[in-house]
């Protein structure tokens, strides 16, 4: 990470309980809070990684996801955590834009295949501010990653189908929005679909090392030299 950009980046996360609650009929808490804390791992190696951001902050009152984003280095806010996914970004963006900071850029904790290179991708179809960038979900409804300066420039509500909805907020301030379809980010993890769709993209990251660990996938090398 660059300090001199001032744009940081936002990750919300749920209480440990809580997670992947889709997940539940096939998988039980212990296997989704694994999963989860092995995710957020990515996402923060990721975030790390990516020279354009100056810092990263984690919305949560979780104790593990504290512990995980203080290894990071990561600055832990708890204004909005327990107001779902929407009330922990619009408070961070709030916090943000009250310090005078550039910008923001937010992702679930969710996405294990985010690599720096993608948010290197968007940042380079970032337009001048105001600005509003955005990643898709793979199913084109969902908004899995928004990049926008100044850090509170748009009005934002996240959901399933927020896609459409946040391109027409911004479409309604007069900025154009910038859509960056990255197939890493764009691919959350839900519910049994999206993870049989993560299962069958081998990855260095902890998430599969943890499918792998579960026998659910054969470990990452492995598995890359005989799809070869």
């Amino acid at each position: 990470m660059k300090a001199g950009r001032d744009i940081f980046a936002v990750v919300p996360v749920k209480g440990t309980i809580e997670a992947k609650s889709r997940l539940a009929p096939d998988y039980p808490v212990e296997f989704r809070c694994g999963l989860a804390q092995a995710m957020l791992e990515d996402v923060l190696t990721a975030l790390c990684a990516a020279q354009e951001l100056a810092g990263l902050v984690v919305v949560t009152v979780d104790p593990q996801a504290r512990a995980t984003a203080a290894r990071f280095g990561a600055r832990v806010l708890e204004d909005g955590a327990r107001d779902g996914h929407t009330g922990a970004v619009v408070a961070a963006g709030r916090r943000l834009a009250a310090e005078g900071r550039a910008g923001m850029l937010t992702v679930p904790g969710d996405i294990p295949l985010i690599t720096a290179d993608e948010v290197a991708c968007l940042f380079a179809a970032h337009g001048e501010a105001p600005a509003f960038s955005i990643v898709p979900a793979h199913d084109r409804r969902g908004s899995n990653a928004i990049l926008m300066t100044p850090p509170d420039a748009v009005p934002l509500a996240f959901g399933n189908d927020s896609f459409l909805p946040h391109l027409d907020a911004a479409r309604q301030l007069g900025i154009e929005p910038a859509i960056v379809p990255l197939p890493g980010i764009g691919l959350d993890i839900d519910n049994g679909p999206d993870l049989a769709l993560l299962m069958q993209r081998p990855s260095p990251t902890h998430t599969w090392a943890f499918l792998a660990a579960r026998g659910l996938v054969a470990p990452f090398g492995s598995r890359s030299r005989a799809a070869q």
